[in-house]
């Protein structure tokens, strides 16, 4: 059920007005093709890629990364999407995953390393999706155009996604087939940062996709708020911790519009 959810939760843009902006899920399905198409030319596990990749953001909360940011606020020990993915998939859905499956989905954040190779491969399959896709959204809503992208990242990645894409993953193919790490050139790598901190500056920050962020945040807030309150009404010998863990678990599966 938590996969099935992503459909209606947000990936950058909220209640987006037009049915091919991504979603949590599409951004997902996106993150396993290139993730799969990787690990086929390197000779890896297909499916223990897919299984990382489809389970790798289903702790999103509700309203992207800004919901997220809402309960690592209210949870005394914090929230990350990528701890509450595991949790949702060990202890929500109680499915019966491998070490290597959850590996993965744990250390699929920038600031982690997967003990797998196919675990690596989803890490940056999850980076080259949304940096590629994002900016086909954000030109189709008028908030950045061709033009705008960096003449450097044009002239070394094109415009196009599908060529973008293509230079990106035979890169990764040539420079990590037979390495126990999975690696881009010098090159590629610091294009696609550039290009990942343009568009953070440009589109994730400071952009009209973010008019409605206080608006999202507040309605976490307050169901969070809500449901603690409720929780401690109907079972008042229950610890805060465990008050705050449900009304979280439940909260952050929501949809958008749920």
């Amino acid at each position: 059920k938590a996969f099935r959810r992503l459909k209606h939760k947000t990936q950058v843009f909220f209640s987006p007005y037009d049915d091919h902006f991504r979603t949590r899920m599409t951004h997902t399905l996106e993150v396993s093709q290139i993730a799969r198409t990787i690990s086929r030319a390197l000779d890896l596990n297909e499916d223990l890629t897919e299984a990382i990749s489809l389970g790798h953001d289903l702790g999103h909360t509700p309203f992207g990364h800004s919901g997220e940011r809402v309960l690592n606020e209210l949870m005394p020990n914090g929230y990350k999407h990528n701890e509450q993915s595991v949790r949702v998939v060990t202890f929500i859905e109680d499915l019966n995953l491998t070490q290597e499956t959850l590996d993965g989905i744990l250390n699929h954040s920038y600031d982690c390393l997967p003990l797998t190779l196919e675990g690596q491969v989803v890490r940056l399959s999850d980076k080259i999706a949304y940096i590629n896709h994002d900016i086909q959204d954000a030109i189709r809503a008028k908030i950045i155009s061709n033009d705008d992208i960096p003449k450097e990242s044009v002239e070394y990645f094109s415009t196009t996604n599908r060529i973008r894409l293509t230079k990106i993953i035979n890169d990764i193919v040539e420079n990590s087939y037979g390495k126990d790490k999975i690696l881009m050139s010098d090159e590629c790598f610091d294009q696609f940062i550039n290009l990942r901190t343009w568009m953070f500056n440009h589109v994730y920050n400071n952009s009209l996709a973010k008019q409605e962020e206080d608006k999202a945040q507040n309605v976490i807030r307050r169901l969070f708020e809500y449901y603690c309150e409720e929780l401690k009404r109907i079972y008042p010998s229950s610890s805060d911790e465990n008050i705050m863990q449900t009304a979280c678990d439940y909260v952050s599966g929501m949809t958008d519009r749920y």
